[in-house]
């Protein structure tokens, strides 16, 4: 398959705790367990870690959650590491509740205009997902752009 826009998109990250991001993930965003694996206990370091896919099935992309009890540095998360998702309507109350219930906590945007376009919930390993009131399509940067200077 050749890399053009239709190849699938794994975004990788370390975590702290594999069942709470899961708990936030599936349980308040909705997203499903695509994999799963579990630290092999003996097995050498580039082997022993645990790993977490989830993602909508139907989704070009997916988010890949490792954990490893020695194996890497632990995430250290800044104000701009973002997973935005563009919702394309107003982000449900309901939503955002159900995130702060499984282990979300509803944050400022450190850039205003996630505020002004959308709803920012840092997840338990303090990453932070952005629902988006916004649509957004590659193809029509100049719709998607508008707004950014106010």
């Amino acid at each position: 398959m050749p890399v053009n826009g239709q190849a699938h998109v794994r975004i990788a990250r370390p975590s702290r705790d594999l069942a709470a991001v899961e708990r936030f993930y599936t349980g308040g965003l909705g997203l499903s367990v695509l994999f799963r694996k579990t630290a092999e206990e003996g097995a050498p370091p580039a082997e022993a870690h645990a790993l977490l896919m989830v993602g909508w099935p139907d989704a070009g992309w997916h988010l890949e959650l490792v954990a490893s009890p020695d194996g890497f540095p632990q995430p250290a998360p800044t104000v701009e590491d973002l997973l935005v998702i563009y919702a394309g309507e107003e982000v449900p109350e309901e939503l955002v509740a159900r995130l702060e219930e499984h282990g979300g906590k509803r944050v400022p945007a450190h850039n205003p205009y996630w505020d002004t376009w959308g709803v920012t919930v840092e997840d338990p390993d303090g990453y932070r997902l952005v629902l988006s009131t916004r649509t957004w399509s590659n193809a029509d940067l100049t719709t998607n752009l508008r707004g950014l200077g106010s």
